[in-house]
């Protein structure tokens, strides 16, 4: 048996974990194991497809990134090609890598990736590849799994920026609006905002009014609690309004939205005369080593996706249905977008210690 992985999309600290195990439990079976650069530019001629073995994975379970590196840019399906005119046109090499892998004498593939990467991996097994999948997405909004590797890490490094921003908020009594990364669900802002003690938290699944973000920090103010901490998720949507968006993306990317913390400081200060900071925490939140759950779960992954290939579990995607992992249908996986459900108890429990979010 020869396999081959394949990581694609954002980077996420647990992503070397995956690797590790899902190399050494292949080698442990006999098999041979080849890595894929990015994505899958390593089958389409952009890239390499190398060896992996050992000593190549050995001392990676704690660093974030990964040693196959990653594009969000590389779906085979619509492949963007630089024309002469500097226009790109969007082509399908999806033949072509079939083909590569066959001739490389690869007999099933690990992709390990979010909503994107699982849309192509469903698509070419419906063409006849043997794919098994690993959900990989800092958001958590990948369905029919509890929680995605990555996640708490990423809540972790939000929790402690709010916690730093505390002190100098307190200190200048200032707001600070802190945006954090979630265009469709507010999982990270939810957790971290919770964790962090939070004054105002913003999430797509709630449209906002920003007067009600005003009305919380008036009654800080008269109350004597002089400053504000509101947590942000780039994706949060203003009553009535759309998402905020960013420049240009590249060809082949999805449209980008952010850029959302900035706009309501502004109104902040201008509603309440208050003066109001913003930052963006942005790609902090995807660097760095995974904390001890996410090496854990991550590692529990890449085992099982190498017993879903013994076991011939062709476009099944590994999940966490706590306690145990499980495999659940690719298209099961994509059919809708997990999001924050307004019934959980830490929607409740938010609301019931104060927090606002803005309705």
């Amino acid at each position: 048996m020869r396999i081959a992985i394949s990581t694609g999309g954002g980077d996420a600290p647990g992503l070397n974990a995956v690797i590790r195990a899902a190399v050494l439990s292949a080698i442990n079976r006999g098999w041979d194991v080849l890595g894929i650069k990015r994505g899958y530019a390593g089958l389409l001629g952009e890239d390499e497809v190398v060896p992996l073995t050992r000593e190549s994975v050995r001392g990676i379970a704690h660093l974030g990134g990964t040693i196959l590196r990653t594009t969000n840019r590389g779906n085979p399906f619509h492949y963007p090609i630089l024309q002469k005119d500097g226009t790109y046109e969007e082509i399908d090499r999806s033949g072509e890598l079939i083909e590569r892998a066959r001739q490389l004498g690869i007999d099933a593939i690990i992709s390990i990736g979010g909503d994107g990467s699982l849309a192509i991996a469903q698509k070419l097994v419906e063409k006849g590849m043997r794919i098994v999948c690993v959900p990989k997405t800092i958001d958590n909004d990948v369905s029919g799994t509890i929680t995605t590797f990555g996640f708490d890490t990423a809540v972790n490094t939000a929790m402690e920026a709010i916690d730093k921003l505390h002190t100098t908020a307190e200190s200048h009594d200032r707001v600070i609006v802190m945006e954090v990364m979630g265009r469709h669900a507010g999982f990270i802002a939810l957790h971290a905002g919770v964790a962090g003690t939070a004054d105002v938290i913003l999430i797509p699944e709630i449209p906002y009014d920003i007067q009600r973000v005003a009305e919380k920090i008036r009654a800080r103010d008269k109350a004597g609690r002089h400053f504000s901490i509101v947590v942000v998720a780039e994706g949060a949507i203003p009553l009535g309004g759309a998402e905020s968006r960013l420049g240009a993306s590249l060809p082949g990317q999805a449209k980008r939205v952010g850029g959302l913390a900035e706009k309501i400081a502004s109104e902040i200060q201008e509603i309440t005369g208050k003066e109001t900071r913003s930052l963006i925490l942005g790609h902090l939140q995807r660097g760095g080593p995974p904390t001890g759950y996410d090496r854990l779960l991550a590692t529990r992954f890449g085992g099982a996706a190498v017993r879903a290939i013994a076991a011939e579990e062709w476009g099944k995607m590994v999940a966490l249905q706590s306690p145990h992992i499980v495999t659940i249908p690719i298209a099961e996986a994509l059919k809708e977008t997990k999001r924050v459900e307004l019934s959980h108890d830490l929607v409740a429990t938010a609301r019931a210690t104060a927090i606002s979010f803005g309705d």
